[in-house]
């Protein structure tokens, strides 16, 4: 893939016309021709194996020599273990059934009209993304089942491996039958391309972005598409007086150092004060030999001094950061109400999760906890497309329209309506 268009704005106009032509194709193939254009990429993925690795290597080396930071390497890095998941994720997009043409229960009216819903694609899905690759597959994979056409543009520092993983995905295409344009990654690194993208409005039908807040930020502010974002991931675990504490520290434990890089992982833990003296020298003492720095409110701070477990003082914008990093924000509150009005000031309405034994302190949490994911019992790292059973994500929204949460093949979709009639007229 190269790019020899004269200027940019020639460049993505003629990706823009031939995503809209793909659009009309994909929307009305069949589920069995986009399955095998999957599962031929993910054939194809594990295929290039050695290919993605080198060219991924190559990514690494030049981002390393930029300074990049151990969170940056940590999204850009594939391993074995990543291209093979890639190539599974293909195939589970592969067996998740069909959201188009789903049809609502028809309603009959009196006057005879029988009205009811048909589940249709978006049309041209514009995809933003940083240092993800996987992202390059997964966002082509639910377009495509979805019946959309995508527009992809990673960032400059995965150039060499979203064009290998894109390769994969248009031998696919060719092997369905299907046209190469329904999947097209913009070959220029040149970010005056992201600018075109949030001005292509009746081209793009949708835009999602993934990646840091100044990206986000950015494109939510100056597009003139509709966007799908989230802005920041200050996820919570809350430790009710009534949890499982052999559980809760279990659960804080994993939604903490399980992986500090994703959007999902637990920035801040709140804690019951009827519980702190049992449960926080237990759990500060896994995070101090993991080398996660503490940073904690005054009465954490007497706490884990008494057990001699080293932290600093939390000042207010530690409360409102996400970390991505071995750090994490620790806050003893009186009691749910407590935690939730955190919760409410702080947080960035991602996930946010409780862990308690007491049912109606559970079902309080989750009615009025306003988050896109809010979970009892279980580590925030659970907000991910692959575990709510979505196969992929394309990323995850925080806003209430159009979709909320990890954004699956129905959230790359729309509902219109449908009448059938019988020669009923209106009078």
């Amino acid at each position: 893939m190269t790019f020899q268009a004269t200027t940019i704005t020639d460049y993505m106009r003629d990706i823009g016309v031939n995503a809209r032509a793909a659009a009309r194709v994909v929307a009305h193939a069949e589920t069995s021709t986009k399955n095998l254009a999957l599962t031929a990429a993910a054939d194809a993925i594990t295929a290039s194996h050695d290919v993605i690795l080198q060219a991924n290597a190559n990514d690494v080396k030049r981002a390393l020599a930029n300074g990049q930071d151990n969170a940056f390497i940590d999204r850009l890095t594939l391993t074995t273990i990543s291209i093979n998941t890639i190539a599974e994720g293909l195939r589970q997009v592969a067996s998740l059934d069909d959201p188009i043409g789903q049809m609502t229960p028809l309603t009959r009216r009196p006057t005879g009209i029988e009205i009811g819903k048909m589940r249709v694609p978006l049309g041209v899905v514009g995809m933003i993304y940083e240092s993800r690759p996987n992202v390059t597959a997964d966002a082509a994979a639910l377009c495509l089942k979805s019946g959309n056409a995508c527009i992809l543009r990673g960032g400059s520092e995965a150039i060499e491996s979203n064009t290998a993983i894109h390769a994969a995905m248009l031998q696919g295409l060719r092997r369905a039958d299907l046209p190469a344009h329904a999947i097209q990654l913009i070959a220029t690194a040149d970010r005056a391309a992201v600018g075109e993208m949030l001005n292509m409005r009746g081209v793009i039908d949708v835009l999602i972005p993934r990646g840091g807040k100044s990206l986000t930020s950015r494109i939510a502010h100056d597009s003139k598409v509709p966007v799908i974002k989230h802005l920041d991931g200050v996820c919570h675990v809350y430790v009710h007086r009534d949890a499982n504490i052999d559980m809760a520290v279990n659960i804080a434990d994993n939604a903490k150092t399980q992986r500090y890089a994703p959007c999902n992982t637990m920035e801040t833990l709140l804690v019951d004060a009827a519980v702190a003296n049992i449960f926080l020298p237990r759990i500060a003492a896994i995070y101090q030999a993991k080398n996660v720095e503490m940073r904690v409110c005054d009465e954490t701070k007497k706490i884990l001094d008494a057990a001699d477990i080293a932290s600093v003082a939390a000042t207010e914008d530690d409360w409102f950061t996400e970390y991505l990093a071995p750090i994490i924000a620790i806050r003893i509150v009186n009691d749910v109400d407590a935690a939730m009005n955190h919760i409410a000031h702080y947080g960035s309405a991602h996930t946010d999760a409780i862990i308690t034994e007491n049912k109606v302190v559970a079902n309080r949490f989750l009615r009025e906890v306003d988050s896109a994911s809010v979970m009892v019992n279980a580590s925030t790292r659970f907000a991910d497309g692959v575990e709510f059973g979505l196969g992929a994500e394309i990323g995850i929204s925080t806003d209430k329209l159009h979709a909320r949460g990890p954004v699956g093949l129905e959230g790359l979709t729309s509902l219109k309506w449908v009448v059938f009639g019988h020669g009923e007229v209106r009078t």
